[in-house]
Protein backbone atom coordinates (compact mmCIF):
# COMPACT_ATOMS: atom_id res chain seq x y z
CA UNK A 1 0.00 0.00 0.00
CA UNK A 2 3.15 2.55 0.70
CA UNK A 3 4.08 2.23 -3.34
CA UNK A 4 0.52 2.84 -4.23
CA UNK A 5 0.02 5.96 -1.73
CA UNK A 6 3.69 7.03 -3.38
CA UNK A 7 2.49 6.42 -6.97
CA UNK A 8 -0.94 8.22 -6.11
CA UNK A 9 1.28 11.21 -4.79
CA UNK A 10 2.79 11.10 -7.90
CA UNK A 11 -0.23 11.55 -10.00
CA UNK A 12 -1.27 14.40 -7.75
CA UNK A 13 2.35 15.78 -8.30
CA UNK A 14 1.92 15.49 -11.98
CA UNK A 15 -1.77 16.86 -12.22
CA UNK A 16 0.04 20.39 -10.77
CA UNK A 17 2.24 20.59 -13.39
CA UNK A 18 0.39 19.10 -16.01
CA UNK A 19 -2.44 21.54 -15.29
CA UNK A 20 0.40 24.25 -15.05
CA UNK A 21 1.46 23.27 -18.93
CA UNK A 22 -2.18 23.18 -19.36
CA UNK A 23 -2.51 27.15 -18.51
CA UNK A 24 1.04 27.99 -20.70
CA UNK A 25 0.18 25.52 -23.37
CA UNK A 26 -3.43 24.28 -23.77
CA UNK A 27 -4.47 20.70 -23.62
CA UNK A 28 -2.42 18.08 -25.78
CA UNK A 29 -2.94 14.63 -26.20
CA UNK A 30 -6.76 13.31 -25.11
CA UNK A 31 -9.37 14.86 -22.89
CA UNK A 32 -8.60 16.26 -19.24
CA UNK A 33 -11.86 16.36 -18.33
CA UNK A 34 -15.20 14.62 -19.49
CA UNK A 35 -17.92 16.35 -20.95
CA UNK A 36 -21.46 15.02 -20.54
CA UNK A 37 -21.38 14.14 -24.59
CA UNK A 38 -18.13 12.32 -24.31
CA UNK A 39 -19.27 10.31 -21.60
CA UNK A 40 -22.28 9.38 -23.36
CA UNK A 41 -20.47 8.19 -26.71
CA UNK A 42 -18.05 6.71 -24.28
CA UNK A 43 -20.99 4.41 -22.54
CA UNK A 44 -22.67 3.75 -26.02
CA UNK A 45 -19.44 2.22 -27.79
CA UNK A 46 -18.90 -0.02 -24.48
CA UNK A 47 -22.35 -1.16 -24.76
CA UNK A 48 -23.11 -1.13 -28.62
CA UNK A 49 -19.81 -1.93 -29.87
CA UNK A 50 -19.30 -5.72 -29.17
CA UNK A 51 -23.21 -6.28 -30.01
CA UNK A 52 -22.48 -4.34 -33.51
CA UNK A 53 -19.88 -7.01 -33.91
CA UNK A 54 -21.30 -9.74 -33.12
CA UNK A 55 -24.53 -8.70 -35.18
CA UNK A 56 -23.07 -8.12 -38.60
CA UNK A 57 -20.84 -11.71 -38.30
CA UNK A 58 -24.18 -13.53 -36.91
CA UNK A 59 -26.27 -11.77 -40.02
CA UNK A 60 -23.42 -13.50 -42.40
CA UNK A 61 -23.83 -16.86 -40.63
CA UNK A 62 -27.66 -16.79 -40.22
CA UNK A 63 -29.29 -15.13 -43.15
CA UNK A 64 -26.37 -14.38 -45.77
CA UNK A 65 -25.19 -10.89 -44.94
CA UNK A 66 -28.56 -9.66 -44.75
CA UNK A 67 -28.52 -7.01 -41.87
CA UNK A 68 -32.55 -6.16 -41.87
CA UNK A 69 -33.16 -10.03 -41.93
CA UNK A 70 -32.87 -10.74 -38.20
CA UNK A 71 -34.68 -7.41 -36.80
CA UNK A 72 -37.71 -7.95 -39.68
CA UNK A 73 -37.70 -12.13 -38.69
CA UNK A 74 -37.81 -10.59 -34.66
CA UNK A 75 -40.17 -7.95 -35.31
CA UNK A 76 -42.70 -10.22 -37.52
CA UNK A 77 -42.23 -13.07 -34.87
CA UNK A 78 -41.02 -16.18 -37.40
CA UNK A 79 -37.93 -16.05 -34.47
CA UNK A 80 -36.90 -15.23 -31.45
CA UNK A 81 -33.67 -13.98 -29.64
CA UNK A 82 -33.06 -17.19 -28.10
CA UNK A 83 -33.39 -18.81 -31.50
CA UNK A 84 -30.96 -16.66 -32.93
CA UNK A 85 -28.39 -17.38 -30.00
CA UNK A 86 -28.95 -21.00 -30.05
CA UNK A 87 -27.65 -21.02 -33.92
CA UNK A 88 -24.35 -18.72 -32.87
CA UNK A 89 -21.64 -21.25 -32.13
CA UNK A 90 -20.06 -20.81 -28.72
CA UNK A 91 -16.49 -20.72 -27.79
CA UNK A 92 -14.61 -24.05 -28.59
CA UNK A 93 -11.21 -25.31 -27.28
CA UNK A 94 -10.09 -25.60 -30.82
CA UNK A 95 -10.49 -21.80 -31.75
CA UNK A 96 -8.80 -21.00 -28.00
CA UNK A 97 -5.78 -23.16 -29.25
CA UNK A 98 -5.98 -21.87 -32.71
CA UNK A 99 -5.90 -18.47 -31.39
CA UNK A 100 -3.56 -18.73 -28.62
CA UNK A 101 -1.12 -20.49 -31.13
CA UNK A 102 -1.53 -16.99 -33.52
CA UNK A 103 -1.04 -14.48 -31.00
CA UNK A 104 1.99 -16.36 -29.62
CA UNK A 105 3.61 -16.30 -32.85
CA UNK A 106 2.63 -12.71 -33.76
CA UNK A 107 4.64 -12.17 -30.04
CA UNK A 108 7.72 -14.33 -30.87
CA UNK A 109 7.65 -12.68 -34.04
CA UNK A 110 7.86 -8.84 -32.31
CA UNK A 111 9.94 -9.69 -29.28
CA UNK A 112 12.60 -12.17 -30.09
CA UNK A 113 13.18 -11.75 -33.91
CA UNK A 114 14.83 -8.37 -34.20
CA UNK A 115 14.09 -6.92 -38.43
CA UNK A 116 16.88 -7.81 -41.04
CA UNK A 117 14.51 -6.15 -43.50
CA UNK A 118 15.85 -3.57 -43.47
CA UNK A 119 19.76 -4.52 -44.16
CA UNK A 120 18.91 -5.57 -47.27
CA UNK A 121 15.77 -4.20 -48.79
CA UNK A 122 16.41 -0.87 -50.32
CA UNK A 123 14.40 1.58 -48.82
CA UNK A 124 12.68 0.00 -46.07
CA UNK A 125 13.16 1.55 -42.54
CA UNK A 126 13.34 -1.03 -40.07
CA UNK A 127 14.75 -1.29 -36.79
CA UNK A 128 15.47 0.08 -33.70
CA UNK A 129 13.70 3.76 -34.43
CA UNK A 130 12.93 6.40 -32.65
CA UNK A 131 9.24 7.57 -31.80
CA UNK A 132 7.64 11.26 -31.43
CA UNK A 133 8.22 13.09 -28.54
CA UNK A 134 5.43 12.21 -25.58
CA UNK A 135 3.32 15.39 -23.78
CA UNK A 136 6.18 14.10 -20.82
CA UNK A 137 9.06 15.49 -23.35
CA UNK A 138 10.54 11.38 -23.89
CA UNK A 139 11.37 10.35 -26.50
CA UNK A 140 10.52 5.98 -26.88
CA UNK A 141 12.72 3.75 -28.96
CA UNK A 142 10.86 0.95 -30.79
CA UNK A 143 11.91 -2.26 -32.20
CA UNK A 144 10.47 -2.22 -36.39
CA UNK A 145 9.61 -5.74 -37.58
CA UNK A 146 6.34 -5.66 -38.87
CA UNK A 147 7.37 -5.72 -42.53
CA UNK A 148 9.32 -8.78 -41.14
CA UNK A 149 6.59 -10.71 -39.55
CA UNK A 150 4.28 -10.05 -42.29
CA UNK A 151 6.35 -12.01 -44.48
CA UNK A 152 7.42 -14.83 -41.96
CA UNK A 153 3.90 -15.61 -41.39
CA UNK A 154 2.38 -15.79 -44.92
CA UNK A 155 5.27 -17.76 -45.78
CA UNK A 156 4.42 -20.27 -43.37
CA UNK A 157 0.72 -19.44 -44.63
CA UNK A 158 1.18 -20.72 -48.28
CA UNK A 159 3.63 -23.39 -47.04
CA UNK A 160 1.24 -24.95 -44.71
CA UNK A 161 -1.25 -24.64 -47.90
CA UNK A 162 0.85 -26.11 -50.39
CA UNK A 163 3.40 -28.93 -49.05
CA UNK A 164 2.59 -28.90 -45.14
CA UNK A 165 -1.56 -29.50 -44.72
CA UNK A 166 -1.06 -29.12 -41.65
CA UNK A 167 -4.63 -27.24 -41.44
CA UNK A 168 -7.46 -26.42 -43.93
CA UNK A 169 -6.81 -22.34 -45.49
CA UNK A 170 -10.57 -22.28 -44.53
CA UNK A 171 -9.68 -22.61 -40.99
CA UNK A 172 -10.37 -19.13 -40.16
CA UNK A 173 -13.37 -18.93 -41.69
CA UNK A 174 -14.61 -21.97 -40.57
CA UNK A 175 -14.08 -20.71 -36.36
CA UNK A 176 -14.89 -17.68 -37.54
CA UNK A 177 -17.84 -17.49 -34.73
CA UNK A 178 -15.70 -19.13 -32.02
CA UNK A 179 -12.97 -16.90 -33.19
CA UNK A 180 -14.93 -13.63 -31.57
CA UNK A 181 -15.76 -15.21 -28.56
CA UNK A 182 -11.68 -15.43 -27.90
CA UNK A 183 -10.43 -12.42 -29.45
CA UNK A 184 -13.22 -10.90 -27.16
CA UNK A 185 -11.51 -12.32 -24.26
CA UNK A 186 -7.91 -10.99 -25.34
CA UNK A 187 -9.39 -7.37 -26.04
CA UNK A 188 -11.30 -6.99 -22.18
CA UNK A 189 -8.02 -8.63 -20.72
CA UNK A 190 -5.54 -6.35 -22.37
CA UNK A 191 -7.69 -3.69 -22.04
CA UNK A 192 -8.35 -4.26 -17.96
CA UNK A 193 -4.92 -5.21 -17.34
CA UNK A 194 -3.87 -1.56 -18.89
CA UNK A 195 -5.54 -0.01 -16.53
CA UNK A 196 -4.82 -1.80 -13.76
CA UNK A 197 -0.93 -1.23 -14.86
CA UNK A 198 -1.36 2.50 -14.64
CA UNK A 199 -2.67 2.61 -11.40
CA UNK A 200 -0.11 0.18 -9.85
CA UNK A 201 3.03 0.52 -11.86
CA UNK A 202 2.45 2.86 -14.66
CA UNK A 203 5.46 3.07 -17.53
CA UNK A 204 5.54 7.04 -16.58
CA UNK A 205 4.02 8.38 -14.42
CA UNK A 206 3.98 11.83 -16.02
CA UNK A 207 2.66 10.14 -19.47
CA UNK A 208 -0.43 9.28 -17.69
CA UNK A 209 -3.91 11.26 -17.58
CA UNK A 210 -6.45 10.43 -14.98
CA UNK A 211 -9.71 12.11 -15.90
CA UNK A 212 -11.74 11.15 -12.47
CA UNK A 213 -14.26 9.17 -14.64
CA UNK A 214 -13.47 5.31 -14.48
CA UNK A 215 -15.68 4.63 -17.84
CA UNK A 216 -13.81 7.24 -19.81
CA UNK A 217 -10.47 6.29 -18.20
CA UNK A 218 -10.94 2.77 -18.82
CA UNK A 219 -12.03 3.19 -22.99
CA UNK A 220 -10.07 5.99 -23.56
CA UNK A 221 -7.03 4.93 -21.64
CA UNK A 222 -4.68 6.34 -19.28
CA UNK A 223 -0.86 5.28 -19.88
CA UNK A 224 0.69 6.94 -22.73
CA UNK A 225 2.90 4.09 -23.83
CA UNK A 226 2.25 1.08 -21.48
CA UNK A 227 5.68 -1.05 -21.67
CA UNK A 228 6.63 -4.83 -20.17
CA UNK A 229 10.34 -4.62 -20.00
CA UNK A 230 12.26 -2.58 -22.43
CA UNK A 231 10.43 -3.66 -26.07
CA UNK A 232 7.00 -4.83 -25.43
CA UNK A 233 4.91 -1.50 -26.27
CA UNK A 234 1.43 -2.09 -26.17
CA UNK A 235 0.24 0.51 -28.52
CA UNK A 236 2.65 -0.91 -31.56
CA UNK A 237 2.25 -4.33 -31.13
CA UNK A 238 -1.53 -4.00 -30.76
CA UNK A 239 -2.21 -1.58 -33.44
CA UNK A 240 -0.23 -3.66 -36.06
CA UNK A 241 -0.56 -7.39 -34.45
CA UNK A 242 -2.19 -9.60 -34.10
CA UNK A 243 -4.81 -7.98 -35.88
CA UNK A 244 -3.47 -6.06 -39.27
CA UNK A 245 -1.22 -8.96 -39.96
CA UNK A 246 -4.35 -11.30 -40.01
CA UNK A 247 -6.50 -9.28 -41.81
CA UNK A 248 -4.65 -10.57 -45.59
CA UNK A 249 -4.96 -14.21 -43.79
CA UNK A 250 -8.34 -13.58 -43.67
CA UNK A 251 -9.21 -12.19 -47.11
CA UNK A 252 -7.12 -15.46 -48.42
CA UNK A 253 -9.51 -17.88 -45.67
CA UNK A 254 -12.09 -16.40 -47.10
CA UNK A 255 -10.94 -16.70 -50.95
CA UNK A 256 -10.10 -20.73 -50.06
CA UNK A 257 -13.93 -21.14 -48.72
CA UNK A 258 -15.13 -19.46 -51.65
CA UNK A 259 -13.19 -21.77 -53.94
CA UNK A 260 -14.21 -25.02 -51.79
CA UNK A 261 -18.17 -23.76 -51.81
CA UNK A 262 -18.12 -23.01 -55.37
CA UNK A 263 -15.14 -24.01 -57.63
CA UNK A 264 -13.89 -20.58 -57.99
CA UNK A 265 -12.74 -17.08 -56.84
CA UNK A 266 -14.38 -14.48 -58.60
CA UNK A 267 -12.65 -11.89 -59.84
CA UNK A 268 -14.23 -9.39 -56.75
CA UNK A 269 -12.69 -11.50 -54.04
CA UNK A 270 -9.46 -11.41 -56.25
CA UNK A 271 -10.00 -7.59 -56.17
CA UNK A 272 -10.57 -7.14 -52.28
CA UNK A 273 -7.61 -9.17 -51.60
CA UNK A 274 -5.42 -7.18 -53.81
CA UNK A 275 -6.63 -4.03 -52.55
CA UNK A 276 -6.36 -4.53 -49.07
CA UNK A 277 -3.14 -6.27 -49.18
CA UNK A 278 -1.43 -3.05 -50.76
CA UNK A 279 -2.89 -1.32 -47.60
CA UNK A 280 -1.80 -4.13 -45.37
CA UNK A 281 1.64 -3.81 -47.07
CA UNK A 282 1.65 -0.20 -46.84
CA UNK A 283 1.23 -0.27 -43.16
CA UNK A 284 3.88 -2.12 -42.26
CA UNK A 285 6.62 -0.63 -44.67
CA UNK A 286 6.18 2.31 -43.32
CA UNK A 287 5.17 1.38 -39.37
CA UNK A 288 8.23 4.17 -38.75
CA UNK A 289 6.27 6.45 -39.96
CA UNK A 290 3.40 5.10 -38.23
CA UNK A 291 5.05 6.17 -34.90
CA UNK A 292 4.32 9.51 -35.62
CA UNK A 293 0.89 8.94 -36.50
CA UNK A 294 -2.26 10.18 -34.20
CA UNK A 295 -2.61 6.93 -32.85
CA UNK A 296 0.74 6.30 -31.36
CA UNK A 297 1.45 10.40 -30.98
CA UNK A 298 -1.81 10.99 -28.92
CA UNK A 299 -4.02 8.26 -27.83
CA UNK A 300 -3.77 6.61 -24.73
CA UNK A 301 -4.29 2.59 -24.55
CA UNK A 302 -7.50 1.84 -23.38
CA UNK A 303 -10.51 -0.29 -24.47
CA UNK A 304 -10.48 2.10 -27.47
CA UNK A 305 -7.19 0.61 -28.96
CA UNK A 306 -7.53 -3.04 -26.96
CA UNK A 307 -10.20 -4.13 -27.63
CA UNK A 308 -11.11 -2.31 -30.86
CA UNK A 309 -7.26 -3.71 -32.08
CA UNK A 310 -8.24 -7.60 -31.31
CA UNK A 311 -11.67 -7.30 -31.87
CA UNK A 312 -13.28 -4.53 -34.33
CA UNK A 313 -10.56 -4.23 -36.68
CA UNK A 314 -9.80 -8.26 -38.03
CA UNK A 315 -13.99 -8.76 -37.48
CA UNK A 316 -14.83 -5.44 -39.34
CA UNK A 317 -12.48 -4.48 -41.76
CA UNK A 318 -12.94 -7.92 -43.97
CA UNK A 319 -16.48 -7.65 -43.93
CA UNK A 320 -16.42 -7.72 -47.88
CA UNK A 321 -14.57 -10.58 -47.54
CA UNK A 322 -16.74 -12.14 -45.75
CA UNK A 323 -19.54 -10.96 -47.54
CA UNK A 324 -18.56 -12.54 -50.66
CA UNK A 325 -18.15 -15.93 -49.11
CA UNK A 326 -21.85 -16.00 -48.75
CA UNK A 327 -22.74 -14.05 -51.83
CA UNK A 328 -19.88 -14.42 -54.61
CA UNK A 329 -20.06 -11.60 -57.15
CA UNK A 330 -18.59 -11.57 -60.31
CA UNK A 331 -18.19 -8.35 -61.78
CA UNK A 332 -17.94 -7.34 -65.59
CA UNK A 333 -14.11 -6.75 -66.76
CA UNK A 334 -15.00 -2.62 -67.26
CA UNK A 335 -16.47 -2.33 -63.54
CA UNK A 336 -13.27 -4.40 -62.11
CA UNK A 337 -10.99 -2.41 -64.24
CA UNK A 338 -12.79 0.79 -62.70
CA UNK A 339 -13.18 -0.52 -59.05
CA UNK A 340 -9.43 -1.41 -59.39
CA UNK A 341 -8.41 1.89 -61.14
CA UNK A 342 -9.88 3.81 -57.95
CA UNK A 343 -8.67 2.05 -55.55
CA UNK A 344 -5.00 2.38 -57.16
CA UNK A 345 -5.85 6.32 -57.20
CA UNK A 346 -6.93 6.27 -53.92
CA UNK A 347 -3.84 4.72 -52.46
CA UNK A 348 -1.35 6.39 -54.40
CA UNK A 349 -3.03 9.92 -53.07
CA UNK A 350 -3.10 8.45 -49.91
CA UNK A 351 0.46 7.35 -50.14
CA UNK A 352 2.36 10.31 -51.64
CA UNK A 353 0.75 12.81 -48.78
CA UNK A 354 2.55 10.97 -46.38
CA UNK A 355 5.31 10.94 -48.08
CA UNK A 356 5.32 14.47 -49.13
CA UNK A 357 4.97 15.44 -45.29
CA UNK A 358 7.38 12.49 -44.34
CA UNK A 359 9.93 14.00 -47.11
CA UNK A 360 9.25 17.29 -45.28
CA UNK A 361 9.76 16.56 -41.74
CA UNK A 362 13.09 14.53 -42.50
CA UNK A 363 14.67 17.11 -44.46
CA UNK A 364 13.44 19.97 -42.27
CA UNK A 365 11.88 21.35 -45.02
CA UNK A 366 14.50 21.43 -47.76
CA UNK A 367 13.41 19.29 -50.36
CA UNK A 368 11.15 19.67 -53.30
CA UNK A 369 7.70 19.11 -53.40
CA UNK A 370 6.11 19.22 -56.63
CA UNK A 371 8.88 21.30 -58.03
CA UNK A 372 9.22 23.80 -55.99
CA UNK A 373 10.51 24.38 -52.09
CA UNK A 374 7.78 23.78 -50.16
CA UNK A 375 5.83 26.57 -48.19
CA UNK A 376 5.20 26.06 -44.11
CA UNK A 377 4.43 28.11 -40.93
CA UNK A 378 6.68 27.95 -38.20
CA UNK A 379 4.93 27.02 -34.90
CA UNK A 380 5.98 26.34 -31.45
CA UNK A 381 5.00 24.28 -28.41
CA UNK A 382 5.21 23.33 -24.99
CA UNK A 383 5.49 20.06 -23.69
CA UNK A 384 4.62 19.26 -20.21
CA UNK A 385 8.19 19.28 -18.70
CA UNK A 386 8.24 23.14 -19.68
CA UNK A 387 10.89 22.91 -22.44
CA UNK A 388 9.92 25.06 -25.91
CA UNK A 389 9.89 22.96 -28.90
CA UNK A 390 9.10 24.28 -32.93
CA UNK A 391 8.26 22.91 -35.68
CA UNK A 392 6.78 23.44 -39.26
CA UNK A 393 3.48 22.90 -40.54
CA UNK A 394 3.84 22.45 -44.65
CA UNK A 395 1.19 24.35 -47.08
CA UNK A 396 2.25 22.93 -50.30
CA UNK A 397 2.24 19.73 -52.14
CA UNK A 398 -1.19 17.89 -51.19
CA UNK A 399 -0.75 19.60 -47.92
CA UNK A 400 -2.06 22.65 -49.70
CA UNK A 401 -4.85 20.96 -51.23
CA UNK A 402 -6.50 19.89 -47.74
CA UNK A 403 -5.01 19.57 -44.36
CA UNK A 404 -6.15 15.80 -44.09
CA UNK A 405 -6.16 15.12 -47.89
CA UNK A 406 -4.27 11.49 -46.87
CA UNK A 407 -7.81 11.11 -45.60
CA UNK A 408 -9.71 11.79 -48.76
CA UNK A 409 -7.10 8.79 -50.37
CA UNK A 410 -7.66 6.74 -47.62
CA UNK A 411 -11.67 6.96 -48.30
CA UNK A 412 -11.58 6.36 -52.31
CA UNK A 413 -9.35 3.40 -50.99
CA UNK A 414 -12.45 2.31 -48.83
CA UNK A 415 -14.88 2.92 -51.39
CA UNK A 416 -13.15 0.84 -53.97
CA UNK A 417 -13.56 -2.11 -51.19
CA UNK A 418 -17.40 -1.94 -50.88
CA UNK A 419 -18.08 -1.32 -54.85
CA UNK A 420 -16.61 -4.77 -55.41
CA UNK A 421 -19.23 -6.45 -53.75
CA UNK A 422 -22.19 -4.74 -56.09
CA UNK A 423 -25.10 -3.05 -54.52
CA UNK A 424 -27.54 -5.95 -53.71
CA UNK A 425 -26.56 -5.61 -49.59
CA UNK A 426 -25.94 -2.46 -47.32
CA UNK A 427 -23.51 -4.45 -45.03
CA UNK A 428 -20.01 -4.67 -47.32
CA UNK A 429 -20.53 -0.63 -47.51
CA UNK A 430 -20.38 -0.38 -43.67
CA UNK A 431 -16.77 0.25 -43.72
CA UNK A 432 -17.17 2.93 -45.68
CA UNK A 433 -19.85 4.59 -43.71
CA UNK A 434 -17.50 3.55 -40.72
CA UNK A 435 -14.05 5.40 -42.42
CA UNK A 436 -15.94 8.20 -42.75
CA UNK A 437 -17.52 8.95 -39.57
CA UNK A 438 -14.05 8.06 -37.90
CA UNK A 439 -11.74 9.88 -40.52
CA UNK A 440 -13.81 12.95 -39.82
CA UNK A 441 -13.82 12.54 -36.31
CA UNK A 442 -10.24 11.91 -36.57
CA UNK A 443 -9.67 15.74 -38.78
CA UNK A 444 -11.49 17.40 -35.82
CA UNK A 445 -9.76 15.62 -32.94
CA UNK A 446 -6.42 16.15 -34.65
CA UNK A 447 -7.53 19.96 -35.09
CA UNK A 448 -8.85 20.60 -31.56
CA UNK A 449 -5.55 18.88 -30.30
CA UNK A 450 -3.14 20.97 -32.84
CA UNK A 451 -5.20 24.56 -31.95
CA UNK A 452 -4.60 23.20 -28.21
CA UNK A 453 -0.92 22.82 -28.94
CA UNK A 454 -0.03 25.50 -31.19
CA UNK A 455 -2.08 28.38 -30.15
CA UNK A 456 -2.25 31.31 -32.71
CA UNK A 457 0.48 29.59 -35.14
CA UNK A 458 -2.66 27.19 -35.80
CA UNK A 459 -5.05 30.01 -36.88
CA UNK A 460 -2.38 31.01 -39.36
CA UNK A 461 -1.90 27.31 -40.76
CA UNK A 462 -5.93 27.19 -41.34
CA UNK A 463 -6.43 30.50 -43.01
CA UNK A 464 -3.40 29.04 -45.36
CA UNK A 465 -5.31 25.98 -45.92
CA UNK A 466 -8.91 26.24 -45.39
CA UNK A 467 -10.18 23.07 -46.63
CA UNK A 468 -10.12 19.39 -44.36
CA UNK A 469 -10.79 16.67 -46.95
CA UNK A 470 -12.58 18.31 -49.95
CA UNK A 471 -11.31 21.37 -51.37
CA UNK A 472 -14.70 23.51 -52.00
CA UNK A 473 -17.12 21.64 -49.54
CA UNK A 474 -14.88 20.54 -46.25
Amino acid sequence: MGERRKQNASRGEHKKISDGAKEQAGQWGRAWEVDWFSLGGVIFLLMFAPFIVYYFVMSCDQYQCALTGPVLDLYTGKTQLSDIWSKTPLITWKAVYIYAAWVSLQVFLYLLLPDICHKFIPGYVGGVQEGARTPAGILNKYQINGLQAWIITHILWFANAYYFHWFSPTIIIDNWIPLLWCTNLLGYSVSTFAMIKAYWFPTNVKDCKFTGNFLYDYMMGIEFNPRIGKWFDFKLFFNGRPGIVGWTLINLSYAAKQQELYGQITNSMILVNILQAIYVVDFFWNEAWYLKTIDICHDHFGWYLGWGDCVWLPFLYTLQGLYLVYNPVQLPTTTAVGVLLLGLIGYYIFRMTNHQKDLFRRTNGNCVIWGKKPKYIECSYTSADGKRHYSKLMTSGFWGVARHFNYTGDLMGSLSYCLACGFDHLLPYFYLIYMTILLVHRCIRDEHRCSSKYGKDWKLYIDAVPYRLLPGVF
